[in-house]
């Protein structure tokens, strides 16, 4: 038998669905993010007036609860700290290494959120063609898959994150000067944000499949749509951060501080909604 008619979309040589015809007649369409979150593939079968759902097994659902739950959680935490450490260096003793410590705190929950992520897509079920189903494989603590564009979007989230730790880790130095300062705190920070910017586009193109697009009813959008606007927000909170090397002083604090704090909310709400996307 030859291989099932197949029609693919996606960003550039990324495909984010495809829709093949099944053996016994009827369609099957995979949707990468539908897939990885919720588990399931739709299905039209002759018949049918109404297409459905044919959902992953057991142990797949299980494993897309467990994992959207814990890194929904850690984002909603992380967000909440780094919101809490802002208001402190805002409204504070002014003492630095007491936002210092909470946005640590935060940053790990960041790190959770993100490894947590992956470990989403690298267990999500795959699709068989010939079937029409999705299948588990074995659990995996890791993989890499650059042709994935689901998989390149939370690894380049997970490594803002990392970057994020070095740029928290070296807030707790102590008489450093302008230029060590952004080269060791600043320069960092920057690094990080780019990172979310780049991992929430690419969030984008999976989800709109290349295009641009507006889904005011879907959950899978809005929760893209905050985290981007949360990513956004640090970027313009890192560049107010920046220490001028002429006078030692910051472009604009409350900028900087006010930018992380709605920023991290936005991250926080992100969380929220995403216990809702789940199978």
């Amino acid at each position: 038998m030859g291989q099932p008619e197949q029609r693919a979309e996606g960003a550039g040589p990324f495909t984010t669905r495809l829709a093949w015809r099944l053996p016994e007649g009827g369609t099957a369409v995979w949707e990468s993010r539908l897939a990885r979150r919720r588990g399931v593939i739709a299905v039209h079968r002759p018949g049918e007036p109404d297409g459905r759902h044919a959902v992953a097994d057991p142990v797949s659902i299980s494993r897309l609860r467990r994992l959207n739950t814990v890194a929904a959680v850690a984002f909603v935490l992380g967000g909440a700290l780094f919101a809490a450490g802002a208001w402190v260096a805002q409204f504070g003793s002014g003492d630095p290494t007491e936002s210092a410590w909470i946005y640590f705190a935060g940053g790990l929950c960041f790190n959770t959120g993100g490894y947590v992520s992956l470990l989403q897509v690298v267990n999500a079920p795959r699709h068989d063609v010939g079937r029409g189903t999705l299948v588990t494989r074995r659990w995996r603590w890791w993989s890499y898959e650059p042709a994935r564009l689901d998989w390149l979007s939370v690894a380049v989230l997970f490594a803002g994150t990392l970057v994020f730790a070095v740029d928290l880790l070296d807030s707790f130095l102590r008489g450093l000067d302008s230029q060590q300062v952004n080269r060791l705190i600043w320069a960092p920070d920057i690094v990080g944000c780019v990172l979310f910017l780049v991992s929430g586009h690419l969030a984008f193109l999976e989800l709109c499949h290349g295009r641009r697009c507006v889904h005011p009813r879907s959950l899978a959008w809005w929760i893209v749509a905050v985290n981007q606007l949360g990513s956004a927000l640090f970027m313009v909170s890192a560049i107010a951060a920046f220490t001028r090397p002429g006078t030692g002083s910051v472009v604009d604090t409350g900028v900087a501080n006010w930018g992380t704090l709605v920023g991290a909310l936005c991250f926080s709400l992100g969380g929220v909604l995403q216990l809702f996307e789940r199978p």
